[in-house]
């Protein structure tokens, strides 16, 4: 198989989350403890760096990253989903696995795969640690796909476990309460190991609380840091939160002796997107009109990236937004502006909300724009219609703003020949 061979049977051949939805959710990590015994157990192997949460672990995981590389080391950074390529879920130093080493690693593997009927995470998650191990990382940061407790990446024993914060996403797996997503969360935290807590909630905390008594884990409050002097090259207004729980983070790694320099703190914040590559966290596409993409899909991302959005300086708000089907619509959708003008669409995936089902239930709150079929016809409309004191935002989705970077990539590529 070729690169695009191997990707398709990734993708297809087993159940995907992304795609498919809850058929794909395992309940145990059995699989993933086979796989790592097979592959020879690479996690034993790793200084790990362990960060979940519903929003913020990846920009949180990305300045980890960057910040460990300006001290020097190899870093592994494992995140997910991607965006335009596969390969961005595993990096080293900010360099995408190899499309090579992401076949031969298949082919090798691929009877024990179908044997065992593993699903995409477990192979991913194989993939990237035994890669980290191979090219002999000095660390890894590694972020959760879904939950903590049953995710694929919780069979490790990392130096600090990290959470960021809790939101009512992906209810029909992990439940449908803030306490019972919080336990789920807690599942990454390991006996003995510290663990970092980025913002507070009533409801939340005091779950963290037990299950780090429970553990013996020393439980560090970043959010009772004052504020930071420190900038980043990441410009969402809800940054501020990250920079604060990956600076304690980073303070606890000093504190089991990794060499951590204040100047290494100071730029890795800075150039989080360029030692990293890390896209769609309120990303500035072009200016004139403004275009900004953003992967906040939750409530609660959605209502900072909102109140951002709505400080901009525009003449008209033009929103392209698309979401998955299991959204809670009642939860989002009262977060958006009335006065914007709308172009409803479909992101390209299964779990695909219907353009036409969006534009219905958005008219019902107040929201009133046209459907299109595609991300890419629906951008290209507001494109056409956006003076260049407006601002067009493309998000609502992960998938949203996946399509359109793979969309402009293409644009890009198709401009430079």
């Amino acid at each position: 198989m070729d690169y695009q061979e191997t990707l398709n049977w990734l993708f297809h051949q087993l159940p995907m989350y992304q795609k498919q939805g809850a058929k794909a959710y395992k309940k145990d990590l059995s699989n993933t403890l086979l796989l790592m015994g097979y592959l020879e157990n690479p996690e034993k192997e790793l200084k790990i760096i362990h960060v979940a949460g519903t929003n913020g672990k990846g920009s949180t995981s990305h300045m980890l990253a960057s910040i460990l590389q300006e001290e020097g080391y190899k870093v592994g950074l494992y995140t997910s989903p991607h965006l335009i390529d596969f390969r961005e879920r595993i990096k080293i130093n900010g360099k995408e696995i190899s499309k090579d080493y992401v076949v031969d690693f298949v082919k090798k593997h691929q009877s024990f795969f179908e044997v065992n009927s593993l699903s995409f995470f477990e192979m991913t998650v194989g993939l990237s640690l035994a890669y980290f191990k191979n090219t002999k990382v000095d660390y890894v940061v590694l972020e959760t796909g879904l939950g903590g407790r049953l995710d694929s990446t919780n069979v490790v024993l990392p130096l600090v476990s990290v959470i960021t914060n809790i939101g009512l996403d992906h209810t029909q797996f992990l439940g449908d309460t803030l306490p019972l997503i919080a336990a789920e969360k807690a599942g990454i935290i390991k006996e003995n190991i510290p663990v970092v807590i980025g913002e507070y909630h009533p409801e939340t905390f005091p779950v963290f609380q037990t299950t780090a008594i429970d553990k013996n884990a020393v439980l560090f409050k970043a959010f009772e840091l004052e504020d930071l002097s420190y900038t980043s090259d990441l410009k969402g207004n809800y940054q501020s939160k990250n920079i604060k729980t990956a600076y304690k983070a980073i303070q606890i790694l000093k504190e089991l002796d990794v060499q951590i320099a204040e100047n290494s703190i100071n730029k890795g914040l800075k150039k989080v997107i360029r030692n990293t590559g890390l896209l769609g966290r309120y990303q500035i596409i072009q200016e004139n009109p403004k275009i900004i993409c953003d992967t906040g899909h939750n409530k609660e991302g959605v209502a900072l990236v909102i109140d951002q959005l709505l400080s901009e300086n525009y003449k008209t708000l033009h929103i392209v937004l698309g979401v998955v089907n299991d959204k809670d619509l009642n939860s989002v959708l009262p977060l958006f502006p009335t006065d914007a003008k709308y172009y409803f669409t479909k992101p390209s995936i299964e779990r695909g909300l219907s353009q036409e089902t969006l534009q219905k239930t958005s008219l019902e709150l107040g929201l009133k724009g046209e459907s299109y079929v595609t991300v890419a016809s629906a951008v290209h409309t507001a494109l056409q219609k956006a003076e260049s004191e407006d601002v067009i935002f493309v998000g609502g989705s992960t998938f949203v703003v996946a399509d359109y970077l793979v969309e402009k990539k293409k644009l890009d590529e198709s401009t430079d020949r």
